[in-house]
């Protein structure tokens, strides 16, 4: 269970990923619409997973990769917007997160 701490942090961490995807690195994104729909952070603030909602692309696999790839980039981004609210950036792991993909499917099948 995380503490409030880390709850809070992943909230503000989730925010701030999700403008840097939409208005700072359209050159990673590629015109795709990248949502982030969670974060959450280790105990010591040290790793974050970020789970991204993929949108408005035909090969998401190849998307992820590129943002996994500019990683670094985007915490460096991050870096500079929360640089006075914690001492270490986070490192970033991006992961899919299908669960929209998941809910369409339940509703074909209850259709």
């Amino acid at each position: 269970m995380e503490s409030k701490r880390q709850q809070r942090i992943a909230k503000q961490l989730q925010k701030d990923l999700g403008e840097i995807m939409q208005r700072e690195v359209h050159h990673v994104t590629r015109g795709a619409m990248v949502t982030v729909t969670k974060v959450h952070v280790t105990p010591d603030l040290l790793l974050a997973k970020v789970y991204l909602s993929l949108f408005a692309t035909k090969d998401k696999k190849a998307l992820l990769e590129n943002i996994r790839k500019h990683a670094s980039e985007i915490r460096g981004k991050l870096g500079s917007r929360i640089k006075h609210q914690m001492r270490a950036v986070p490192e970033l792991h991006f992961f899919e997160d299908d669960s929209l993909d998941y809910i369409e499917r339940i509703e074909e099948i209850l259709k």
